[in-house]
C-alpha cells in the first residue's frame, strides 16, 4: 500500500508533459494495457492495445515499438519490469489499490484522447474528443464490439462514435455515444439518410395529459439523465419497485432512439447497484416492460420495470416473468 503522497505525485507525473513525457500515444496505452491485465502484460497484448489505438500492424508493434520506445523508458522511470515478454508494475504502480488503478486508468485514458484530438486529420473543430474514462466506458458497455456488425476489437479497431453527430447538436454524454468498428463508422456517414436534426428536436416531445411527461411535485426523482429518469412505482410490487422512463413521448420500447436506450440501461444499472446498496437483503431483479394493449400495457408512454426480489419472498420463483401467462411460470 502507497502513501496519499506518493499517490498524488504518482498522478501529477502521469497527468504533466513534463512528466510523462509523450510523442505518441504508446506509454499510456501501455500502462492501460498492465492495469487492465491484473498488473502484467505480455507484448502481444500490449501491442494489440497500441493497434486498437493506431490502427497499426501487431508484428510491426510487437517487434520495433512495445521495448524499443515506452518499454525501455517507463523501465527507466522504474514504473514497469521486464521478465522475458512479460511486463509487469514494479515500484509506486506495483502498490496501487483497485480504486487508485481507477483513477490512473481515467488520466491515461484522457492523456491518449488529448493526445489523438491534436491529430484528427479531419481538422474537424466540432469533433471534440471523447474523454477517455467515456470511451472506457462504451467500450466496456459494448463488451468492446461494433454495436451494428458485432466485430470484436480482437479483429479491428473500435470507434466512440455520435449517435446524433456533434454537428448536429449531438452531445458527449454517455447517451448519445456508441461503439462502431472503424468500417461501420465510415459506412454510416454515408449509408444513413436519417435527418438527425428532427431526431435531435425529437427529444423535446411532450404529451400535456401523459402522467410521464409531467411528473407530479409530489413524486421524487430518484436518478436522472439527459434523456431518461428514474421514479418508485406507485403502485409497487416489492419494496424499491422502480420505474425507468424517457422523456420523450414514446409510446413503447420499439420506438425509443438508441441514445435514449443507452441512456436507459445506465439508468438500469445505476438504480439496481442503489437498491442493493441500501437494502443487501435484495437478491436478484425482473426487469421488464410491457409494449401493447394486448400485453398489458395501460399507460402508453414507455417505461421499464426494476422489481428488486428476496430470497423467499414467494414460494417458487422459477419461471420469474414467464408468470405473465397463469400456469407458464412453471416448467
Amino acid at each position: 500500500m502507497i502513501s496519499p503522497q506518493d499517490f498524488d505525485e504518482l498522478k501529477v507525473y502521469l497527468t504533466s508533459k513534463s512528466g510523462l513525457r509523450m510523442a505518441h500515444i504508446y506509454k499510456p496505452t501501455m500502462l492501460l494495457a498492465i492495469i487492465r491485465g491484473d498488473g502484467r502484460a505480455t507484448k502481444e497484448q500490449i501491442a494489440s492495445e497500441f493497434i486498437k489505438r493506431d490502427s497499426q500492424q501487431l508484428d510491426y508493434y510487437r517487434r520495433n515499438i512495445v521495448h524499443q520506445m515506452p518499454g525501455k523508458r517507463l523501465m527507466s522511470n522504474g514504473l514497469v519490469d521486464k521478465e522475458g515478454d512479460i511486463y509487469s508494475f514494479t515500484g509506486v504502480l506495483a502498490g496501487l489499490t483497485k480504486k487508485q488503478l481507477s483513477e490512473i486508468e481515467d488520466i491515461l485514458e484522457q492523456r491518449i484522447s488529448d493526445y489523438m484530438a491534436l491529430r484528427n486529420p479531419f481538422g474537424d473543430s466540432n469533433n471534440d474528443a471523447v474523454r477517455g474514462s467515456n470511451r472506457f466506458t462504451v467500450l466496456k458497455r459494448s463488451g468492446s464490439r461494433c454495436e451494428l456488425c458485432g466485430v470484436s476489437s480482437k479483429e479491428t479497431q473500435i470507434d466512440v462514435d455520435h449517435i446524433v453527430p456533434r454537428k448536429q447538436g449531438g452531445s458527449n454524454e454517455l447517451s448519445n455515444l456508441q461503439a462502431l468498428c472503424r468500417k461501420c463508422n465510415a459506412q454510416k456517414k454515408h449509408l444513413d439518410d436519417t435527418d438527425f436534426q428532427l431526431v435531435h428536436e425529437s427529444y423535446k416531445d411532450r404529451d400535456s395529459d401523459c402522467i410521464f411527461c409531467n411528473v407530479p411535485e409530489d413524486r421524487k426523482i430518484e436518478f436522472e439523465g439527459e434523456l431518461a429518469y428514474a421514479i418508485r412505482d406507485g403502485f409497487s410490487v416489492t419494496k424499491y419497485h422502480t420505474l425507468i422512463i424517457p422523456k420523450r413521448h414514446a409510446a413503447t420500447y420499439f420506438d425509443l432512439w438508441q441514445a435514449e436506450i443507452n441512456e436507459i440501461n445506465r439508468l438500469l444499472k445505476e438504480v439496481k447497484d442503489d437498491i442493493q446498496k441500501i437494502d443487501p437483503t435484495v437478491t436478484g431483479f425482473n426487469i421488464g416492460m410491457n409494449n401493447g394493449e394486448s400485453a398489458g400495457q395501460t399507460i402508453f408512454h414507455c417505461h421499464i420495470h426494476l422489481i428488486p426480489r428476496r430470497n423467499g419472498d414467494v414460494e417458487n420463483p422459477r419461471g420469474g416473468v414467464r408468470g405473465i401467462i397463469p400456469g407458464k411460470q412453471s416448467y
